[in-house]
């Protein structure tokens, strides 16, 4: 059977660690493509060469032609400017629509087919304009934030509560912004409701620093802005959809009516398998997760109303 192609638009931080973790784990031949000439190949030669001591035997390419993704199963989106400190996801929002645009027009053109991850900020209005752009099925475009949102939702209870990761779990849902929604009345320690384990008062101030966690990682870095845990939210999608593994992870989705929300990509529980998006889940929320909810869809709807003010004022 032959590999699987997996291109990975932008080959910055994040790109060259998703190349590294697609080659570790075997999932397909990598194609690492960037507009700065010798980054992507150099990143792709240095990746080849450590293969022979992890014992990968994927090929990987780097490339400046959107030619060489031409027929890649799964297309992660990673280009466009990272935050720095000071800046919110929002403020990224005029460079990432033109370089978007771009991305989502060759995507279309090489890899018909794919299933395109897209992890560009400011992430709800990037994923919607990919959509528009590329003219795919709902199901075959989806935005990365939840995974990462949840994950780190649950690294901060764990390390609270002095347990396993593995033991917590826990969704963040809405909007990929300070106005996130993790949803408490789904998070569970070995199956024990978190209420139960933490105090109101300690919960809030975690899922405060859950909120604000990308922009305390861009705080620390000063010169860029969160890539291993993006890296690794996105090959679990990307795992998900290549194994057909029916999972259900929290995912910037189109959404056509469930959770009362019409037309636009928002940060849902979905399940992930050979068809792309198969299904949104709806969950019962609490009235007060409701009301947050409604809070960071208003939010998302008012950035792809800026994003479309910004197209027309560049057309």
């Amino acid at each position: 059977m032959a590999r699987k192609k997996i291109a990975l638009i932008g080959a910055g931080n994040i790109g060259g660690t998703l190349a590294h973790l697609c080659a570790l784990k075997g999932l397909g031949d990598v194609v690492l493509y960037d507009v700065i000439d010798g980054l992507p190949q150099g990143k792709a030669l240095d990746l080849l060469e450590a293969g022979p001591i992890e014992g990968y035997d994927v090929n990987i390419i780097g490339t400046m032609s959107y030619a060489d993704i031409q027929g890649a199963d799964v297309c992660i989106v990673t280009a466009g400017l990272a935050r720095k400190p000071g800046m919110s996801r929002d403020d990224l929002l005029g460079i990432n629509c033109k370089i978007m645009r771009q991305v989502s027009e060759n995507i279309a053109q090489y890899a018909p087919n794919a299933f395109v991850i897209v992890i560009t900020n400011p992430l709800d209005a990037m994923v919607t304009l990919t959509k528009r752009v590329t003219g795919f099925a709902k199901n075959k475009v989806v935005g990365q934030a939840g995974v990462l949102d949840s994950s780190r939702y649950r690294t901060f209870i764990a390390q609270e509560l002095k347990v396993s990761v593995r033991n917590v779990t826990a969704m963040v849902l809405g909007g990929h912004g300070d106005d996130m929604v993790p949803v408490r009345s789904y998070c569970q320690v070995a199956g024990m409701p978190i209420e139960r384990l933490i105090t109101a008062q300690r919960l809030e101030e975690i899922e405060n620093r859950t909120r604000q966690a990308g922009g305390e990682i861009v705080a620390l870095l000063k010169t860029g802005s969160a890539f291993y845990s993006p890296a690794s939210a996105a090959i679990q999608m990307a795992e998900a959809y290549l194994y057909d593994k029916k999972q259900i992870l929290p995912c910037a989705a189109y959404l056509e009516g469930e959770y009362g929300i019409n037309g636009v990509y928002f940060g849902v529980p979905v399940q992930v398998g050979a068809g792309g998006v198969e299904r949104v889940i709806e969950l019962t929320l609490s009235e007060k997760e409701k009301q947050e909810m409604q809070v960071s869809v208003s939010h998302v709807q008012e950035l792809v109303a800026a994003m479309d003010k910004v197209l027309a004022a560049s057309a």
